[in-house]
């Protein structure tokens, strides 16, 4: 019988901002931790809202934010959407509920 703790996500001790992955064995992934406190992007949404109204039809915007899948699927096709995709995501960031590449929510003004 070993005392190892069960496979899981566990909170990181010295920063409450992140947790683990514990395979049993060893910890093999992090991420941020959303649901701690006051846990935001450090992405402006000035910037992201600036870049998404004048090049989000390459996908810059996503690019900003961390999001390289995405950025690289609008940039390849974007234009198949007839703009249509660009301005749903500028809308999104304009209103406050887009995530950056580690899933924290980009609401900072600046």
């Amino acid at each position: 019988m070993t005392n190892t703790a069960p496979p899981g996500w566990y909170t990181d001790p010295s920063n409450p901002a992140l947790e683990h992955w514990w395979d049993g064995t060893s910890y093999v992934e992090s991420r941020p931790l959303v649901r701690y406190a006051g846990a935001v992007s450090p992405k402006s949404r000035t910037v992201a809202s600036i870049l998404g109204f004048f090049l989000g039809g390459l996908g810059v915007d996503r690019f900003y934010l961390g999001n390289i899948g995405m950025g690289v699927a609008k940039l390849l096709l974007g234009w198949a959407t007839a703009g249509i995709w660009p301005l749903i995501d500028w809308i999104i960031i304009l209103a406050g509920s887009a995530h950056d590449g580690d899933g924290l929510p980009v609401t900072r003004w600046e």
